[in-house]
């Protein structure tokens, strides 16, 4: 509701409007779950009948329980939605704790409020997994669900392309830098090594095409940063000025916590043709732009990556990633994605492995012409809320919102789906 104005008396027009009738301030309420994991919601005094239940992203400790990131909260409530969120009762890649937490919030504010007429569950980055499990439960307690800047395809699929990234990093960019891969002990020491090899890396020519090289295989995104604007599509030098920015945040990714979680090592390459892999992302022309550049034979630098010793995974340990959280793309309710197209973190080609596997009729991805991770407008997400209201409304997908834009990433070079077949999950 807008605030009313209230004229002033003549005797007073020189004195300033005063703004009266502020929207009352959201109820709140909140608890502990059976598993210890505590909870809040706020319920605005004119609650619309949708509640929308939050799932933060990655962090190593366990957050408070905030029902909606600064930044949209008043807007939602403004609006009427109530919110609510729990903090999972755990830290990092707590998947196996977050959505049982997350079911249970949506049950205990139920018991107290009564059962809302909507849940809708949105969450960003790990949250937009967690609220992709969430829709994809045999017997969902949310009626829909927006997953943005989501790392929605799935932990398994995600770092092995993570990977093959940092595989070619480590191999062609720092062959003597003592990178660690998988089994790492200190993410952020490893990070910090990477991150001064690549820095030195980006003042050579030969240094450079072996960034295009490792990114285009990390999917990496030719445009990462907000406050750039998009390179031309031949611009291959400021393509890889945006790939160098986020190579290492999005290929060395944090496995510290992941593994100790899973029992061991749950990434592989062993028996990846990255000949082949570069072909597949339709990307092969800009790498070899930055190889001829370089004077750099491309065919040589292949034929080091299959030379390389390969990395093998943990049976154990992949089965657990896959339970906590490889997706299956079959959705119960309908889902949208919300990503942008310069994402260097949660690479947006794990947005189109999802929409290309899922039934159109229960998933649509929308894009947002822009860089960054997580850095969606509030006009976005409002937008994409309601264009998921109105999907439940109407029973069919309306017209793509005027806010987003038509996009199509390239494929994810190591999709894995948890959708059995004869030899179990579909993994490259």
């Amino acid at each position: 509701m807008k605030p009313r104005l209230l004229l002033a008396p003549l005797a007073l027009l020189g004195a300033p409007l005063v703004a009266q009738d502020a929207p009352p301030a959201p109820r709140v309420i909140e608890g502990t779950l059976a598993s210890g994991a505590k909870w809040k919601a706020l319920i605005p005094a004119q609650f619309n009948g949708s509640l929308l239940l939050w799932s933060h992203g990655y962090s190593p400790r366990i957050d408070p329980a905030e029902p909606a990131p600064a930044q949209y909260r008043d807007l939602l409530l403004a609006k009427g939605y109530a919110l609510v969120a729990s903090d999972y009762g755990a830290g990092g890649w707590s998947l196996e704790q977050a959505v049982p937490a997350q079911r249970a919030t949506v049950e205990a504010f139920a018991a107290l409020e009564g059962r809302p007429a909507r849940v809708l569950a949105w969450g960003s980055s790990m949250g937009g997994l967690i609220s992709t499990a969430l829709a994809e439960q045999d017997r969902p307690v949310i009626d829909g669900a927006l997953a943005m800047c989501p790392s929605i395809g799935g932990a398994v699929g995600m770092m092995n392309m993570g990977l093959d990234g940092a595989f070619a990093t480590a191999t062609l960019i720092a062959p003597n830098s003592g990178l660690s891969l998988v089994n790492v002990a200190d993410d952020m020491a490893n990070g910090r090594k990477a991150m001064a090899a690549i820095d030195a890396a980006r003042q050579t020519r030969e240094g450079r095409a072996r960034i295009a090289l490792a990114g285009v295989l990390g999917g990496i995104p030719g445009w990462t940063r907000p406050e750039r604007p998009e390179p031309a599509a031949d611009d291959v030098e400021a393509q890889v000025d945006e790939i160098a920015a986020t190579l290492v945040m999005g290929t060395f990714m944090p496995r510290n916590d992941q593994e100790s979680r899973a029992g061991g090592a749950f990434s592989w390459n062993i028996g990846v043709d990255y000949a082949r892999q570069l072909d597949r992302s339709g990307r092969r022309p800009f790498v070899e732009a930055m190889y001829r550049k370089a004077g750099l034979s491309l065919t040589r630098d292949l034929a080091a990556l299959a030379r390389a010793p390969r990395i093998s995974a943990k049976p154990s340990a992949v089965r657990y990633m896959l339970d906590n959280y490889t997706p299956t793309a079959r959705p119960r309710v309908p889902l949208v994605s919300l990503q942008a197209v310069g994402d260097g973190l949660t690479s947006p080609s794990l947005q189109r492995a999802y929409a290309d596997a899922a039934p159109r009729v229960m998933m649509q991805p929308l894009w947002h012409k822009g860089a960054g991770h997580c850095r969606l407008p509030a006009e976005q997400v409002l937008a994409a809320i309601a264009h998921l209201e109105q999907r439940l409304a109407s029973g069919k997908w309306p017209q793509r919102p005027a806010q987003f834009i038509d996009h199509t990433p390239p494929p994810m070079l190591r999709p894995c789906l948890r959708q059995q077949g004869p030899s179990g999950p579909r993994c490259r």
